[in-house]
């Protein structure tokens, strides 16, 4: 058993997002875990960029409400304690109110044959972003 050290917190890169985003890597999946995990704070109207990921992602609400949208229009509002599963491929974006912070923990996996684990797409834009929104 072993720590595992702490990386500094970065700013998420303006290509896949809109808005501030920050993150911490909790964990990077090293050889043969393939899991992924990082803390990830939204400022105010913040959001990812569209996007998939090829094992899925699930995301566990730290603080705040996150928003989370899919190509058919739905926005599920996620609270702190509760947690998302998105499905392997499904396209997807997720980030924080127009008036409020908000932290995840984003988790997913690599796929172990080198192929890409998150296929990133455009930006969503401030009417899919501003859709109705539904809890569960």
């Amino acid at each position: 058993m072993e720590f595992i050290k702490r990386t500094a917190t970065s700013k998420a890169p303006a290509d896949w997002f809109t808005g501030d985003v920050w993150w911490d890597v909790i964990v990077a999946g090293e050889a043969p875990s393939r899991l992924r995990a990082n803390l990830v704070r939204f400022s105010p109207g913040a959001r990812t960029n569209w996007h998939a990921h090829a094992v899925g992602q699930t995301l566990h609400v730290v603080s705040g409400v996150a928003l989370i949208g899919t190509r058919d229009g739905v926005i599920l509002e996620a609270h702190p304690g509760e947690t998302v599963a998105c499905p392997p491929g499904e396209e997807h974006w997720h980030g924080a109110t127009p008036d409020h912070f908000m932290e995840h923990i984003a988790m997913w996996e690599g796929t172990g044959d080198g192929s890409p684990e998150t296929v990133w797409a455009e930006a969503v834009t401030e009417e899919q972003y501003g859709g109705a929104r539904r809890r569960s």
